[in-house]
């Protein structure tokens, strides 16, 4: 089984695919580590020097490579891949793969990304909790058409990592 996490900048894909791996004993590939071992470059570097027609191109076909694995895998994806190419939809048509939605409000997303904003470079130009509720709200209303097509959706509000764990694992099984 394929398990592909998707949800916004800051939801916890990462993190939580790191735990539920190791619960689960199932192999963990996030897709931008992923991309940047086969480009050889780092997603902002692609971004930079190639474009970002030419990363979503790349996201979309190493996603279609990674959704035929065979092997127990968690698979952590961008927080825009499944808005580009029919992904979701790739997603969703993948036999062996479930995806979940780990689903953060906006004030809480806000609230947590503003604290790590010089971390990440899409927001560190941001420059208040006011704008970055604007900015992410604008996203969040463009992206919730493709997020909400997930088959689990799992709130990360103010919660650990651990408790997010058990929650996609009681969803699951």
């Amino acid at each position: 089984m394929i398990i592909v996490l998707l949800g916004y900048m800051g939801s916890g894909k990462s993190s939580v695919g790191r735990i539920l791996a190791e619960k689960l004993n199932y192999n963990l590939i996030d897709l931008d580590d992923f991309i940047e071992e086969k480009e050889g470059i780092s997603v902002s570097e692609i971004f930079k020097t190639k474009g970002e027609v030419y990363f979503r191109k790349k996201e979309t076909e190493y996603l279609k490579d990674l959704l035929k694995l065979e092997e127990n895998t968690i698979l952590s994806l961008g927080g825009g891949t499944p808005c580009y190419a029919n992904n979701m939809d790739a997603i969703l048509n993948a036999e062996n793969a479930t995806s979940i939605y780990l689903k953060g409000s906006l004030p809480f997303l806000s609230q947590k990304l503003f604290k790590k904003k010089a971390k990440r470079p899409l927001i560190a130009h941001v420059e208040s909790e006011e704008l970055m509720t604007e900015f992410i709200g604008k996203h969040l209303f463009e992206r919730s058409q493709f997020y909400s097509k997930a088959e689990i959706h799992i709130v990360t509000d103010y919660k650990e990592k651990i408790e997010i764990v058990e929650d996609i694992i009681l969803a699951l099984f």
